[in-house]
């Protein structure tokens, strides 16, 4: 029988055959389903869309708040988040930008 060898420390693991790059590197966009879609005549601007996106793709010039379609995946989480319902969540390739 083999003695069962001790768990390596995290530091002591073999790095990664792929190399590391930066997620900003990769648009990740183009594999939604759906994509939100603000209509600015309802928003608040309570930012409670850009605090729950999980991907950093809402973003804020400081009037306005848009969506930066090459990282928004399409969850759905600032459509769901928004207590005034200004983002609608619309099929990819059809629908208007309101």
């Amino acid at each position: 029988m083999r003695e069962a060898k001790e768990p390596r420390r995290w530091f002591e693991l073999p790095t990664s055959a792929l190399p590391y790059k930066l997620s900003l590197e990769y648009k990740t966009g183009g594999w939604r389903a759906f994509r939100p879609v603000i209509d600015q005549n309802k928003c608040v601007k309570c930012m409670l869309c850009w605090i729950y996106c999980p991907e950093h793709a809402i973003l804020w010039d400081g009037k306005m708040i848009s969506v930066n379609y090459d990282y928004c995946k399409g969850c759905g989480i600032c459509a769901n988040e928004c207590p005034v319902k200004a983002i609608n969540m619309i099929p990819e390739g059809g629908g208007t930008n309101a």
